[in-house]
């Protein structure tokens, strides 16, 4: 029987996992997730082929990893699924890894590169744990099946020393690892390659300016198929505000915010420490310090409930603005595309018109109605352009992280 590929999506909060099959382009063969671990009850969401289940699960999952193992057990012990029924069944597992580093490509984990990534945690402690769990789980328990990671940060290898630098003790800067690295890299790869692929031009001649909007949000500038610059810096912290994030701030907003921003937050663990500054800015931040809410779609409404979600969505539209404005600049006025990708941007038509209409000085227009439509579920990429007009094209990409890692996993061993 053909082995398949398993993609592995590991948040804080939500495990998603698809298996592929292995193939030039991977067709997906099954497609779970569990989401809601820190808020219970657990949801399952699962799908393989046409039919599609959702249901709140009695099970305890406190850990991305139980999760994990529960979504594995329920796909390989699915009669309808044949093609995955235990560990021997897999040719690859693929990991989403938000820090890599230095890494500029996607690494086959050993003890040497796992120990790489471990040294790493102190970097990213919120975003890199959950997927490293996973990956030491995979290791135990499916022992024969080889583990490669993809990196969040890769794709922003391109960023010119002078976008990467902080001003700061250069010394301090290259011991710590102390720089701009950029995320949301494995979407940012998958939207280039497809967005170029709809306009038909090859990736090194496309100039992109793509907003990957969701409850983390983040802004990438593509000049002829390379970023060279983004709004997310050492950490996804910095830049646009999210659901529960800050966002660019003062950087001494935190210690008159509180006399105990350098301590450890409650929050932490033996194995993860977080201070109670990255605790404040990460999870207590954002849409929902403003609205109680971290639904957008409860914010971005005609008539919004309150001032504070008419604020919310307001501060969120003129961020992202100031990097569009900055990122055109910096393009030299030659964008083929603004392109709204993420669950926000995907999904919020409001945002995508309020945006567009703002945009109109660099000759952006859209379609009123093919916005208001959006994609449909088989739909990569949508042009909601209104007419051949002289700015921009806008586009809605439906990101696919997991397709992205199986893809070039796949190419890379075939």
């Amino acid at each position: 029987m053909a082995k398949s590929v398993l993609a592995v999506n590991a948040g804080s909060s939500s495990v998603k996992i698809t298996f592929y099959t292995f193939e030039n382009p991977p067709r997906a063969i099954a497609d779970a997730q569990i989401s809601g671990i820190t808020a219970p009850p657990p949801t399952l969401k699962y799908q393989h082929g046409s039919v599609k289940h959702k249901e709140e699960l009695q099970e305890k999952l406190s850990t991305p990893q139980d999760s994990f193992k529960y979504l594995l057990k329920r796909c390989f012990n699915d009669p309808e699924l044949s093609e995955i029924a235990s560990e021997s069944d897999l040719a690859y597992i693929c990991h989403r890894v938000v820090h890599g580093g230095d890494y500029r490509d996607s690494v086959e984990i050993t003890d040497e590169s796992l120990h790489h990534l471990e040294a790493l945690e102190d970097l990213a402690p919120l975003h890199n744990f959950s997927a490293l769990e996973i990956i030491r789980l995979c290791r135990k328990e499916l022992p024969s099946v080889s583990s490669v990671t993809f990196f969040d940060s890769a794709f922003h290898h391109t960023l010119p020393d002078y976008v990467r630098t902080y001003p700061i003790d250069q010394g301090v800067a290259k011991a710590n690892g102390l720089r701009k690295y950029g995320f949301h890299g494995i979407s940012y790869s998958f939207i280039l390659r497809s967005v170029a692929q709809f306009l038909r031009k090859p990736q090194e001649k496309t100039n992109l300016i793509v907003m990957h909007i969701g409850s983390g949000a983040s802004i990438c500038a593509i000049k002829e198929g390379k970023s060279i610059d983004t709004s997310m810096g050492l950490t996804p912290l910095a830049g646009l505000p999210g659901a529960t994030r800050s966002g660019d701030i003062d950087p001494s907003l935190v210690f008159h915010y509180t006399n105990d921003a350098g301590k450890l937050s409650p929050a932490s663990t033996k194995e993860m420490h977080i201070s109670t500054a990255e605790d404040i800015l990460n999870k207590k931040s954002g849409w929902k310090s403003l609205t109680g809410t971290t639904d957008f779609a409860e914010i971005a409404v005609e008539n919004p409930p309150s001032e504070a979600h008419k604020l919310a969505f307001d501060i969120l539209v003129d961020r992202i603005l100031g990097y569009i404005g900055n990122y055109y600049v910096k393009l030299g006025g030659e964008v083929d595309a603004l392109v709204f990708a993420g669950g926000i941007g995907e999904k919020s038509a409001l945002l995508r018109r309020t945006l567009s209409e703002k945009c109109k000085t660099l000759g952006v227009a859209i379609d009123p109605q093919a916005n208001d439509k959006g994609p449909q579920d088989d739909e990569t990429v949508m042009d909601i352009s209104k007419g051949a007009g002289k700015g921009p094209r806008a586009l809605i990409c439906q990101t696919n992280e997991q397709f992205e890692m199986a893809y070039h996993c796949i190419r890379a061993r075939s």
